[in-house]
Protein backbone atom coordinates (compact mmCIF):
# COMPACT_ATOMS: atom_id res chain seq x y z
CA UNK A 1 0.00 0.00 0.00
CA UNK A 2 1.10 3.25 -0.15
CA UNK A 3 1.06 6.62 1.55
CA UNK A 4 2.16 10.29 1.10
CA UNK A 5 2.80 10.49 -2.22
CA UNK A 6 1.16 13.45 -2.65
CA UNK A 7 3.64 15.98 -0.86
CA UNK A 8 0.20 17.36 0.98
CA UNK A 9 -0.77 19.43 -1.79
CA UNK A 10 -4.52 18.27 -2.73
CA UNK A 11 -5.20 18.11 -6.33
CA UNK A 12 -5.72 21.97 -8.02
CA UNK A 13 -8.00 23.07 -10.69
CA UNK A 14 -6.22 22.23 -14.02
CA UNK A 15 -3.35 20.93 -12.60
CA UNK A 16 -4.83 17.26 -14.78
CA UNK A 17 -4.65 19.13 -17.91
CA UNK A 18 -1.04 20.82 -17.78
CA UNK A 19 0.51 17.45 -16.83
CA UNK A 20 -1.24 15.50 -19.66
CA UNK A 21 -0.41 18.46 -22.22
CA UNK A 22 3.26 18.12 -21.21
CA UNK A 23 3.37 14.25 -21.47
CA UNK A 24 1.81 14.62 -24.65
CA UNK A 25 5.20 16.11 -25.59
CA UNK A 26 7.41 14.10 -23.56
CA UNK A 27 6.62 10.96 -21.96
CA UNK A 28 9.77 11.32 -19.26
CA UNK A 29 8.65 15.19 -18.34
CA UNK A 30 8.42 14.50 -15.08
CA UNK A 31 11.89 13.16 -14.97
CA UNK A 32 13.71 16.34 -16.88
CA UNK A 33 15.53 18.88 -14.87
CA UNK A 34 14.19 21.86 -15.76
CA UNK A 35 9.99 20.30 -15.84
CA UNK A 36 9.06 22.52 -12.39
CA UNK A 37 10.14 25.65 -14.58
CA UNK A 38 8.18 24.84 -18.01
CA UNK A 39 4.93 23.86 -15.99
CA UNK A 40 5.54 26.40 -13.68
CA UNK A 41 5.05 24.29 -10.53
CA UNK A 42 7.72 23.95 -7.62
CA UNK A 43 9.42 20.98 -7.56
CA UNK A 44 7.08 19.57 -4.44
CA UNK A 45 4.20 20.54 -6.48
CA UNK A 46 5.18 18.90 -9.70
CA UNK A 47 5.67 15.57 -7.58
CA UNK A 48 2.23 15.85 -6.19
CA UNK A 49 0.64 16.41 -9.95
CA UNK A 50 2.91 12.84 -10.82
CA UNK A 51 1.12 11.52 -8.08
CA UNK A 52 -2.23 13.06 -9.24
CA UNK A 53 -2.35 11.71 -12.71
CA UNK A 54 -1.15 8.09 -12.00
CA UNK A 55 -3.75 8.07 -8.79
CA UNK A 56 -6.61 8.82 -10.78
CA UNK A 57 -5.64 6.63 -13.83
CA UNK A 58 -5.04 9.34 -16.71
CA UNK A 59 -1.44 8.02 -16.71
CA UNK A 60 0.39 5.00 -16.11
CA UNK A 61 3.92 4.58 -15.05
CA UNK A 62 5.69 1.97 -17.58
CA UNK A 63 9.50 1.29 -18.94
CA UNK A 64 10.01 2.52 -22.72
CA UNK A 65 12.57 0.00 -24.17
CA UNK A 66 15.59 1.65 -22.57
CA UNK A 67 13.88 0.68 -19.70
CA UNK A 68 13.50 4.24 -18.60
CA UNK A 69 10.35 5.27 -16.51
CA UNK A 70 7.74 7.09 -18.71
CA UNK A 71 4.00 8.16 -18.17
CA UNK A 72 1.81 6.96 -20.73
CA UNK A 73 -1.93 8.51 -21.06
CA UNK A 74 -4.20 6.08 -20.76
CA UNK A 75 -6.99 5.97 -23.09
CA UNK A 76 -9.31 7.26 -20.09
CA UNK A 77 -6.54 9.97 -20.20
CA UNK A 78 -6.80 11.26 -23.34
CA UNK A 79 -10.90 11.23 -23.11
CA UNK A 80 -11.18 13.52 -19.84
CA UNK A 81 -8.43 15.96 -21.87
CA UNK A 82 -10.27 15.71 -25.02
CA UNK A 83 -13.59 15.94 -23.63
CA UNK A 84 -13.24 17.76 -20.30
CA UNK A 85 -9.79 18.93 -19.29
CA UNK A 86 -10.52 21.29 -16.61
CA UNK A 87 -13.20 19.17 -15.09
CA UNK A 88 -16.31 21.06 -15.73
CA UNK A 89 -18.60 18.02 -15.43
CA UNK A 90 -19.32 16.67 -12.21
CA UNK A 91 -19.60 13.22 -14.31
CA UNK A 92 -15.53 13.54 -14.48
CA UNK A 93 -14.89 14.75 -11.38
CA UNK A 94 -16.96 11.35 -9.75
CA UNK A 95 -15.58 9.34 -12.48
CA UNK A 96 -11.69 10.78 -10.94
CA UNK A 97 -12.85 10.10 -7.40
CA UNK A 98 -14.13 6.62 -8.32
CA UNK A 99 -10.47 5.96 -10.13
CA UNK A 100 -8.82 7.14 -6.71
CA UNK A 101 -10.97 4.99 -4.22
CA UNK A 102 -11.44 1.75 -6.38
CA UNK A 103 -8.59 -0.54 -5.13
CA UNK A 104 -5.94 -0.38 -2.72
CA UNK A 105 -2.98 1.33 -4.33
CA UNK A 106 -1.67 3.87 -4.88
CA UNK A 107 -4.16 5.93 -2.68
CA UNK A 108 -4.33 4.02 0.14
CA UNK A 109 -6.06 6.94 2.52
CA UNK A 110 -9.20 7.07 -0.47
CA UNK A 111 -9.57 3.60 -0.73
CA UNK A 112 -9.52 3.07 3.05
CA UNK A 113 -11.98 6.20 3.74
CA UNK A 114 -14.71 5.20 1.23
CA UNK A 115 -14.51 1.33 1.39
CA UNK A 116 -13.47 0.42 4.45
CA UNK A 117 -14.36 3.25 7.22
CA UNK A 118 -18.38 2.52 8.02
CA UNK A 119 -18.73 5.39 10.31
CA UNK A 120 -19.98 8.67 8.85
CA UNK A 121 -18.95 11.02 11.82
CA UNK A 122 -16.01 11.53 13.63
CA UNK A 123 -13.67 14.41 14.74
CA UNK A 124 -10.36 14.82 12.95
CA UNK A 125 -8.16 12.56 15.77
CA UNK A 126 -10.52 10.01 15.16
CA UNK A 127 -10.36 9.95 11.82
CA UNK A 128 -6.60 9.64 12.04
CA UNK A 129 -6.52 7.05 15.25
CA UNK A 130 -8.94 4.47 13.18
CA UNK A 131 -6.97 4.92 10.10
CA UNK A 132 -3.84 4.08 11.82
CA UNK A 133 -4.94 1.30 14.11
CA UNK A 134 -6.04 -0.26 10.40
CA UNK A 135 -2.95 0.51 8.76
CA UNK A 136 -1.03 -1.22 11.70
CA UNK A 137 -3.35 -4.11 11.40
CA UNK A 138 -2.76 -4.39 7.18
CA UNK A 139 0.58 -3.43 7.20
CA UNK A 140 3.83 -5.95 8.04
CA UNK A 141 6.26 -2.51 7.79
CA UNK A 142 5.95 0.56 9.94
CA UNK A 143 4.44 3.60 8.70
CA UNK A 144 4.88 7.11 10.32
CA UNK A 145 2.10 8.49 11.81
CA UNK A 146 2.84 11.91 10.81
CA UNK A 147 2.84 10.75 7.14
CA UNK A 148 -0.60 9.15 7.65
CA UNK A 149 -1.73 12.06 9.34
CA UNK A 150 -0.80 14.20 6.12
CA UNK A 151 -2.88 11.44 4.06
CA UNK A 152 -5.81 11.92 6.32
CA UNK A 153 -5.50 16.18 5.99
CA UNK A 154 -4.60 15.59 2.21
CA UNK A 155 -7.78 13.55 1.84
CA UNK A 156 -9.96 15.90 3.70
CA UNK A 157 -8.88 18.99 1.63
CA UNK A 158 -9.31 17.54 -1.60
CA UNK A 159 -13.03 17.62 -0.77
CA UNK A 160 -13.84 20.43 1.59
CA UNK A 161 -10.97 23.25 0.88
CA UNK A 162 -13.03 26.20 0.08
CA UNK A 163 -16.24 24.60 1.91
CA UNK A 164 -16.50 27.45 4.88
CA UNK A 165 -16.49 31.06 5.35
CA UNK A 166 -13.69 29.91 7.56
CA UNK A 167 -11.24 29.75 4.53
CA UNK A 168 -9.40 32.02 2.97
CA UNK A 169 -11.03 34.08 0.18
CA UNK A 170 -7.53 32.92 -2.16
CA UNK A 171 -8.31 29.15 -1.54
CA UNK A 172 -8.07 27.57 -4.97
CA UNK A 173 -10.50 24.35 -4.70
CA UNK A 174 -10.28 20.81 -6.03
CA UNK A 175 -12.13 19.91 -9.13
CA UNK A 176 -13.49 17.72 -6.77
CA UNK A 177 -15.17 19.59 -4.06
CA UNK A 178 -18.15 20.14 -6.67
CA UNK A 179 -19.50 16.17 -5.96
CA UNK A 180 -19.79 16.64 -2.07
CA UNK A 181 -18.59 13.29 -0.63
CA UNK A 182 -17.71 15.17 2.74
CA UNK A 183 -17.87 18.10 4.96
CA UNK A 184 -15.68 19.60 7.31
CA UNK A 185 -17.80 20.94 10.52
CA UNK A 186 -15.16 22.95 11.86
CA UNK A 187 -13.33 19.78 12.83
CA UNK A 188 -15.84 17.10 12.46
CA UNK A 189 -15.65 15.10 9.44
CA UNK A 190 -19.01 14.01 7.78
CA UNK A 191 -19.78 11.75 5.19
CA UNK A 192 -22.10 13.26 2.85
CA UNK A 193 -24.65 10.66 1.38
CA UNK A 194 -24.28 11.20 -2.48
CA UNK A 195 -26.61 13.22 -4.51
CA UNK A 196 -27.11 11.71 -7.95
CA UNK A 197 -27.49 15.44 -9.10
CA UNK A 198 -23.61 15.90 -7.91
CA UNK A 199 -22.44 12.38 -8.79
CA UNK A 200 -23.72 12.28 -12.21
CA UNK A 201 -25.48 9.32 -14.49
CA UNK A 202 -22.94 9.15 -16.92
CA UNK A 203 -20.62 8.54 -13.76
CA UNK A 204 -22.14 5.84 -11.75
CA UNK A 205 -22.88 3.93 -15.45
CA UNK A 206 -18.89 4.02 -16.11
CA UNK A 207 -18.15 2.89 -12.73
CA UNK A 208 -20.35 -0.36 -12.70
CA UNK A 209 -18.96 -0.80 -16.19
CA UNK A 210 -15.22 -0.77 -15.00
CA UNK A 211 -16.30 -2.97 -12.36
CA UNK A 212 -17.74 -5.67 -14.48
CA UNK A 213 -14.89 -5.53 -16.58
CA UNK A 214 -12.09 -5.67 -13.79
CA UNK A 215 -14.08 -8.73 -12.82
CA UNK A 216 -15.31 -10.47 -15.18
CA UNK A 217 -18.68 -10.34 -14.90
CA UNK A 218 -21.77 -9.10 -16.88
CA UNK A 219 -24.59 -9.26 -14.46
CA UNK A 220 -24.47 -7.54 -10.49
CA UNK A 221 -26.89 -8.29 -8.04
CA UNK A 222 -28.28 -4.69 -6.26
CA UNK A 223 -26.75 -6.02 -2.90
CA UNK A 224 -22.97 -5.87 -4.59
CA UNK A 225 -23.91 -2.16 -5.84
CA UNK A 226 -25.22 -0.92 -2.15
CA UNK A 227 -22.34 -2.72 -0.26
CA UNK A 228 -19.47 -3.92 -2.31
CA UNK A 229 -15.52 -2.20 -2.42
CA UNK A 230 -15.34 -0.32 -5.82
CA UNK A 231 -19.53 0.35 -6.38
CA UNK A 232 -21.74 2.96 -5.43
CA UNK A 233 -22.72 2.60 -1.71
CA UNK A 234 -19.35 2.67 -0.27
CA UNK A 235 -17.22 4.67 -3.41
CA UNK A 236 -20.12 7.39 -3.33
CA UNK A 237 -21.30 6.86 -0.16
CA UNK A 238 -24.99 5.81 -1.47
CA UNK A 239 -28.28 4.73 -0.05
CA UNK A 240 -29.99 2.01 -1.60
CA UNK A 241 -33.19 3.70 -2.51
CA UNK A 242 -31.09 6.39 -4.52
CA UNK A 243 -29.11 3.63 -5.82
CA UNK A 244 -32.50 1.45 -7.36
CA UNK A 245 -33.66 5.20 -8.46
CA UNK A 246 -30.53 5.65 -10.85
CA UNK A 247 -31.05 1.86 -11.57
CA UNK A 248 -34.05 3.13 -13.04
CA UNK A 249 -32.91 5.92 -14.81
CA UNK A 250 -30.70 4.02 -16.36
CA UNK A 251 -32.42 1.41 -17.44
CA UNK A 252 -34.02 3.66 -20.10
CA UNK A 253 -31.42 4.91 -21.70
CA UNK A 254 -31.54 5.21 -25.34
CA UNK A 255 -28.99 3.12 -26.56
CA UNK A 256 -26.88 1.34 -23.70
CA UNK A 257 -29.42 0.46 -21.16
CA UNK A 258 -29.16 -2.01 -18.25
CA UNK A 259 -31.78 -4.63 -17.62
CA UNK A 260 -33.21 -4.11 -14.30
CA UNK A 261 -34.37 -7.32 -13.09
CA UNK A 262 -36.59 -7.30 -9.87
CA UNK A 263 -37.76 -10.32 -8.49
CA UNK A 264 -38.75 -11.25 -5.18
CA UNK A 265 -35.29 -12.69 -3.68
CA UNK A 266 -32.32 -10.80 -5.65
CA UNK A 267 -32.85 -7.95 -7.90
CA UNK A 268 -29.83 -7.92 -10.36
CA UNK A 269 -28.61 -5.71 -13.22
CA UNK A 270 -27.38 -6.76 -16.87
CA UNK A 271 -24.74 -4.61 -18.49
CA UNK A 272 -24.85 -3.35 -21.82
CA UNK A 273 -22.14 -4.23 -24.49
CA UNK A 274 -20.16 -1.62 -24.52
CA UNK A 275 -16.43 -0.62 -22.47
CA UNK A 276 -16.48 1.92 -20.11
CA UNK A 277 -14.14 4.01 -21.76
CA UNK A 278 -16.54 3.87 -25.00
CA UNK A 279 -19.66 4.51 -22.89
CA UNK A 280 -18.63 7.89 -21.76
CA UNK A 281 -16.75 8.92 -24.55
CA UNK A 282 -20.48 8.59 -26.06
CA UNK A 283 -22.21 10.55 -23.48
CA UNK A 284 -19.39 13.22 -23.66
CA UNK A 285 -20.25 13.48 -27.37
CA UNK A 286 -23.71 14.30 -26.36
CA UNK A 287 -22.82 16.62 -24.07
CA UNK A 288 -20.71 18.52 -25.97
CA UNK A 289 -23.14 18.66 -28.47
CA UNK A 290 -25.55 19.84 -25.89
CA UNK A 291 -23.52 22.65 -25.08
CA UNK A 292 -23.01 23.69 -28.93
Amino acid sequence: MAYGQHQSFYLRDRWLSKGIKHLMNDERFFYNKDSFEIIGLGKNMLQSLRFWLVATRMVEEKFNSEQKKIHHITPLGYTIYEFDKFVRFCDTASILHYELTKEREPATVWYWFFNILRQPMFSKEELLQLFVEWVSREEKREISVKSLKRDIECLIKLYTAGQTTFDPEEIIQSPLHKIGLIEDMGGVIRKKEGDLENIGLTALMYSLLDYGERKGVEVVAVDEIVTEEGLWGRVFNMNRATIVGALEILSNHPIYKISFIRTNNLDTVKLPSISAIDYIKYEYERKVEVLV
